[in-house]
């Protein structure tokens, strides 16, 4: 089992920036893709980004591509996701993941989850 723990969430203006950041440790092996997801209170949980843990390949959701950026650091087990251009659509509390699928979008092929962090995007 991996654990994750997310941070750098906050509240941003419309139009600014923030980089999340989550950090892994435990098991690792195995796991070959990472994401960030996103939820708002009564909806379901919503797929952002993933990257493969090996290749690096990156998927994004159509409503952040061009936005968001997603990356890795391998050797510091770091998770990252670099939010430019934000919009108020975009408050949620974001999550990251570790599963056994690269490049899935789907929670459920992911097993391991942060506690999520706020981001909150004013208008």
């Amino acid at each position: 089992q991996v654990q994750l723990v997310e941070s750098g969430g906050g509240l941003v203006q419309a139009g600014g920036s923030l980089r999340l950041s989550c950090a892994a440790s435990g098991r690792t092996f195995g796991n070959y893709g990472l994401g960030w997801f996103r939820q708002t209170p009564g909806k379901e949980r919503e797929f952002v980004a993933a990257i493969s843990w090996y290749s690096g390949g990156t998927y994004y959701a159509d409503s952040v591509k061009g936005r968001f950026t997603i990356s890795r650091d391998n050797a510091k087990k770091m998770l990252y996701l670099q939010m430019n251009n934000l919009k108020p659509e975009d408050t949620a509390v974001y999550y990251c993941a570790a599963g056994t699928v690269a490049g899935s979008a789907r929670p459920a092929d992911f097993g391991s989850w942060g506690q999520g962090t706020q981001v909150t995007v004013s208008s």
